[in-house]
C-alpha cells in the first residue's frame, strides 16, 4: 500500500477538521446539551417505573381498606354483645375473638403508617424528579440552540476543510481511502506516521525485515497500534 503526497495532505486537512470535531465536542454548550439530551433519555423509563410503584401504593391502600371494613363490620357486631349474652352466648369466645381483632388492627395500623411514609417518601421522589425535568427541558433547549449556534460559526471552515479533502479524494486510490475511514472511524489518529529510526509513534519496534517493506514508499500496519507507517 504505497503513501503520496496527496494521502499525507488528505491527512492534513483531516488534522484540522479533526481538530474542529474536539473544539466542538469539548464546548460548554455541547456538555450541557449532551447532558440534558440524556437526561430527557432516561426520564421515560424513570417515569415508567414511578407510574409503576404508585399503581403498587394504591392497590396496597385499596387492601388495606378492604381489610379495615371487614374489621368494621366485625367491631359493629359487638354492639349487641348484651343481646348475644342473653341468648347464651359464650364470653370468652367473645373476649378471645376481640383480643385477635385488636392485634389485627395494630397490625393494619402499623402498615398504614409504613404505607403513608412510602407514599410521603414517593411524592417527595416525584415532586424533585419533576422540578428537575422542568429544568433539563429548559437545558435542553436553551444549549441545543447555543450549540447549534457555535457549530454554525464553524460551517464555513468545514466547508473549505471538506472541499480540499475532497479534491484530494480524488488523486487517492478508493481502496486506501477506505482503509483509512475505516481508521478513522476507530478513532486512531494520526493514522499515517513515518517510522522514526527503527519506531513507530507508539514506541512499537519494526525489525529491519520488516523496514524492508516500507521500501518505496510502501505502508505497513504496526501490529501495536494499528497506525499506517511508512519510511521518510
Amino acid at each position: 500500500m504505497p503513501v503520496s503526497k496527496e494521502l499525507l495532505d488528505y491527512q492534513k486537512a483531516d488534522g484540522e477538521l479533526r481538530k474542529i470535531e474536539m473544539e466542538l465536542a469539548a464546548s460548554e454548550e455541547r456538555k450541557k446539551y449532551v447532558q440534558a439530551k440524556k437526561f430527557m433519555e432516561v426520564a421515560r423509563e424513570k417515569l415508567e417505573t414511578q407510574d409503576k410503584r404508585a399503581v403498587e401504593l394504591r392497590n396496597m391502600r385499596d387492601e388495606l381498606a378492604a381489610r379495615v371494613a371487614e374489621m368494621t363490620k366485625t367491631i359493629a357486631e359487638y354492639a349487641e354483645l348484651d343481646e348475644m349474652l342473653e341468648g347464651g352466648g359464650d364470653l370468652a369466645f367473645y373476649k378471645k375473638n376481640a383480643q385477635a381483632l385488636l392485634e389485627k388492627l395494630r397490625s393494619v395500623k402499623s402498615e398504614l403508617n409504613k404505607l403513608i411514609a412510602e407514599v410521603n417518601a414517593a411524592a417527595e421522589e416525584y415532586k424533585k424528579f419533576k422540578e428537575q425535568t422542568i429544568a433539563m427541558q429548559k437545558q435542553y433547549k436553551e444549549y441545543n440552540e447555543k450549540f447549534k449556534a457555535i457549530r454554525s460559526s464553524r460551517a464555513e471552515e468545514v466547508k473549505a476543510i471538506n472541499g480540499k479533502m475532497a479534491a484530494l479524494s480524488k488523486k487517492i486510490a478508493p481502496n486506501i481511502l477506505e482503509v483509512y475511514d475505516m481508521k478513522r472511524k476507530e478513532k486512531i489518529f494520526p493514522i499515517i506516521v513515518p517510522l522514526n529510526g527503527e519506531f513507530c509513534v507508539c514506541g512499537r519496534d519494526f525489525p529491519l525485515a520488516q523496514q524492508g517493506t516500507l521500501a518505496g514508499g510502501n505502508m505497513v500496519e504496526c501490529e501495536n497500534c494499528r497506525r499506517l507507517v511508512y519510511k521518510i
